[in-house]
């Protein structure tokens, strides 16, 4: 389970699905109190910040319609409350990268 912390612009394909996908998963245990990975440390961290957890979906939805995906999937803006900036990390960013160098993707992790 994760929420990557870099630009979406530079996710590859299945990172960008992939964190998409699960974003919508934190979302569920958050708004509805489903019990699947509530304790997760990527679950948590969000908790009191789905303002920001909103704000992350608009940018990976932009970033899949520039792409050319269909998106079909919307949040509800009212349960968007709290925090509007991630300031806590299970990874920091630039371990982030590290990680994602390791998967040989095609996410671009140069600058």
């Amino acid at each position: 389970m994760r929420i990557w912390d870099l630009s979406v612009n530079k996710l590859c394909r299945n990172h960008l699905l992939g964190e998409h996908r699960e974003l919508h998963a934190i979302w569920s245990i958050l708004t509805k109190g489903k019990k699947g990975y509530a304790r997760h440390p990527e679950t948590l961290r969000w908790k009191g910040k789905l303002a920001a957890l909103y704000l992350r979906h608009r940018m990976l939805v932009q970033e899949m319609r520039s792409r050319g995906y269909q998106h079909q999937s919307v949040l509800n803006q009212k349960e968007a409350l709290g925090n509007k900036k991630q300031t806590v990390f299970v990874d920091s960013p630039k371990q982030q990268i590290k990680i994602l160098s390791k998967k040989h993707c095609a996410c671009k992790l140069k600058d």
